[in-house]
Protein backbone atom coordinates (compact mmCIF):
# COMPACT_ATOMS: atom_id res chain seq x y z
CA UNK A 1 0.00 0.00 0.00
CA UNK A 2 1.37 3.37 -1.04
CA UNK A 3 0.60 7.00 -0.31
CA UNK A 4 -1.22 7.07 -3.67
CA UNK A 5 -3.44 4.21 -2.50
CA UNK A 6 -4.24 6.14 0.67
CA UNK A 7 -4.97 9.26 -1.41
CA UNK A 8 -7.46 7.37 -3.59
CA UNK A 9 -9.09 5.68 -0.60
CA UNK A 10 -9.48 9.03 1.13
CA UNK A 11 -11.25 10.26 -2.00
CA UNK A 12 -13.60 7.24 -1.91
CA UNK A 13 -14.37 8.06 1.73
CA UNK A 14 -14.96 11.71 0.78
CA UNK A 15 -17.38 10.52 -1.90
CA UNK A 16 -19.23 8.45 0.71
CA UNK A 17 -19.62 11.50 2.91
CA UNK A 18 -20.60 13.72 -0.03
CA UNK A 19 -23.37 11.36 -1.08
CA UNK A 20 -24.60 10.94 2.47
CA UNK A 21 -24.55 14.70 3.16
CA UNK A 22 -26.50 15.40 -0.03
CA UNK A 23 -29.09 12.75 0.92
CA UNK A 24 -28.37 10.80 -2.26
CA UNK A 25 -28.22 7.48 -0.41
CA UNK A 26 -26.22 5.53 2.13
CA UNK A 27 -22.68 6.36 3.27
CA UNK A 28 -20.75 4.61 0.52
CA UNK A 29 -18.25 5.93 -2.02
CA UNK A 30 -16.07 4.50 -4.75
CA UNK A 31 -13.20 5.63 -6.95
CA UNK A 32 -11.81 3.78 -9.96
CA UNK A 33 -8.21 4.42 -10.96
CA UNK A 34 -6.22 3.57 -14.07
CA UNK A 35 -2.57 4.51 -14.52
CA UNK A 36 -2.61 6.46 -11.23
CA UNK A 37 -5.47 8.67 -12.43
CA UNK A 38 -9.07 8.73 -11.20
CA UNK A 39 -11.21 7.82 -14.20
CA UNK A 40 -14.53 7.58 -12.35
CA UNK A 41 -16.02 8.08 -8.95
CA UNK A 42 -19.42 7.65 -7.45
CA UNK A 43 -21.47 7.54 -4.31
CA UNK A 44 -24.56 5.63 -3.32
CA UNK A 45 -27.66 7.03 -5.06
CA UNK A 46 -30.22 4.38 -4.15
CA UNK A 47 -32.78 6.60 -2.42
CA UNK A 48 -32.35 9.69 -4.60
CA UNK A 49 -32.81 7.78 -7.87
CA UNK A 50 -35.18 5.06 -6.63
CA UNK A 51 -32.69 2.57 -8.07
CA UNK A 52 -31.73 -0.31 -5.76
CA UNK A 53 -28.73 -1.03 -7.99
CA UNK A 54 -27.27 2.49 -7.67
CA UNK A 55 -24.63 1.47 -5.14
CA UNK A 56 -21.39 3.47 -5.19
CA UNK A 57 -19.40 0.72 -6.90
CA UNK A 58 -22.02 0.18 -9.61
CA UNK A 59 -22.30 3.94 -10.23
CA UNK A 60 -18.50 4.23 -10.55
CA UNK A 61 -18.19 1.08 -12.71
CA UNK A 62 -20.80 2.41 -15.14
CA UNK A 63 -18.99 5.75 -15.42
CA UNK A 64 -15.57 4.12 -15.81
CA UNK A 65 -16.72 1.73 -18.50
CA UNK A 66 -18.38 4.56 -20.39
CA UNK A 67 -15.20 6.65 -20.19
CA UNK A 68 -13.01 3.74 -21.31
CA UNK A 69 -15.42 2.61 -24.01
CA UNK A 70 -15.19 -0.92 -22.64
CA UNK A 71 -17.26 -3.30 -20.55
CA UNK A 72 -14.15 -4.36 -18.66
CA UNK A 73 -11.93 -2.42 -16.28
CA UNK A 74 -8.67 -3.99 -17.35
CA UNK A 75 -5.68 -2.65 -15.40
CA UNK A 76 -7.96 -0.62 -13.11
CA UNK A 77 -8.02 -0.48 -9.33
CA UNK A 78 -11.23 -0.01 -7.36
CA UNK A 79 -11.15 1.90 -4.07
CA UNK A 80 -14.37 1.58 -2.12
CA UNK A 81 -15.26 2.96 1.27
CA UNK A 82 -16.77 -0.36 2.35
CA UNK A 83 -16.37 -4.04 1.57
CA UNK A 84 -18.64 -4.64 -1.44
CA UNK A 85 -22.09 -6.14 -0.98
CA UNK A 86 -22.95 -9.30 -2.95
CA UNK A 87 -24.34 -7.31 -5.90
CA UNK A 88 -21.30 -5.04 -6.09
CA UNK A 89 -18.97 -7.97 -5.65
CA UNK A 90 -20.61 -9.60 -8.67
CA UNK A 91 -20.36 -6.37 -10.68
CA UNK A 92 -16.69 -6.03 -9.76
CA UNK A 93 -15.95 -9.57 -10.90
CA UNK A 94 -17.82 -9.01 -14.19
CA UNK A 95 -15.86 -5.76 -14.74
CA UNK A 96 -12.56 -7.55 -14.02
CA UNK A 97 -10.38 -4.87 -12.38
CA UNK A 98 -6.97 -6.00 -11.23
CA UNK A 99 -7.44 -5.09 -7.57
CA UNK A 100 -9.89 -3.78 -4.98
CA UNK A 101 -9.11 -1.81 -1.83
CA UNK A 102 -11.84 -1.35 0.78
CA UNK A 103 -12.05 0.58 4.06
CA UNK A 104 -14.96 -0.50 6.28
CA UNK A 105 -15.95 -4.16 6.52
CA UNK A 106 -19.33 -5.78 6.00
CA UNK A 107 -19.51 -6.12 9.80
CA UNK A 108 -19.02 -2.36 10.13
CA UNK A 109 -21.87 -1.86 7.64
CA UNK A 110 -24.11 -4.27 9.53
CA UNK A 111 -23.62 -2.21 12.70
CA UNK A 112 -25.33 0.74 10.95
CA UNK A 113 -28.13 -1.43 9.52
CA UNK A 114 -26.60 -2.22 6.13
CA UNK A 115 -26.49 -5.97 6.69
CA UNK A 116 -26.21 -8.17 3.60
CA UNK A 117 -25.88 -11.46 5.48
CA UNK A 118 -29.42 -12.44 4.48
CA UNK A 119 -28.33 -12.42 0.83
CA UNK A 120 -25.33 -14.62 1.53
CA UNK A 121 -27.68 -16.94 3.42
CA UNK A 122 -30.18 -16.99 0.53
CA UNK A 123 -27.45 -17.96 -1.94
CA UNK A 124 -26.73 -21.07 0.13
CA UNK A 125 -30.36 -22.22 0.02
CA UNK A 126 -31.99 -24.40 -2.61
CA UNK A 127 -34.06 -22.33 -5.04
CA UNK A 128 -37.34 -23.59 -3.54
CA UNK A 129 -36.33 -22.61 -0.01
CA UNK A 130 -35.58 -18.95 -0.68
CA UNK A 131 -37.59 -16.08 0.82
CA UNK A 132 -38.54 -14.75 -2.62
CA UNK A 133 -40.33 -17.33 -4.74
CA UNK A 134 -38.52 -18.26 -7.98
CA UNK A 135 -40.49 -20.18 -10.60
CA UNK A 136 -38.99 -21.63 -13.77
CA UNK A 137 -41.25 -20.79 -16.74
CA UNK A 138 -40.99 -21.41 -20.53
CA UNK A 139 -37.44 -22.78 -20.46
CA UNK A 140 -38.13 -24.71 -23.68
CA UNK A 141 -38.94 -21.40 -25.41
CA UNK A 142 -35.83 -19.70 -24.09
CA UNK A 143 -33.27 -22.44 -24.83
CA UNK A 144 -33.35 -21.81 -28.62
CA UNK A 145 -32.13 -18.25 -27.99
CA UNK A 146 -29.19 -19.66 -26.01
CA UNK A 147 -28.52 -22.13 -28.82
CA UNK A 148 -28.56 -19.26 -31.33
CA UNK A 149 -26.03 -17.38 -29.17
CA UNK A 150 -23.80 -20.44 -28.97
CA UNK A 151 -23.79 -20.69 -32.78
CA UNK A 152 -23.42 -16.94 -33.40
CA UNK A 153 -20.16 -16.23 -35.22
CA UNK A 154 -19.89 -12.44 -34.81
CA UNK A 155 -20.57 -12.21 -31.07
CA UNK A 156 -18.54 -10.17 -28.61
CA UNK A 157 -17.40 -12.61 -25.97
CA UNK A 158 -17.18 -11.57 -22.36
Amino acid sequence: MTERDEFFMKRAIEMAEKGMDSNAGGPFGCVIVKDNEIIAEGFNKVTSTNDPTAHAEVVAIRKACEKLGSFQLEDCIVYTSCEPCPMCLGAIYWARPKMVYFACTKKDAAKINFDDQFIYDELEKDMGDREIKFIKLLRKDAIPVFDKWAAKVNKTKY
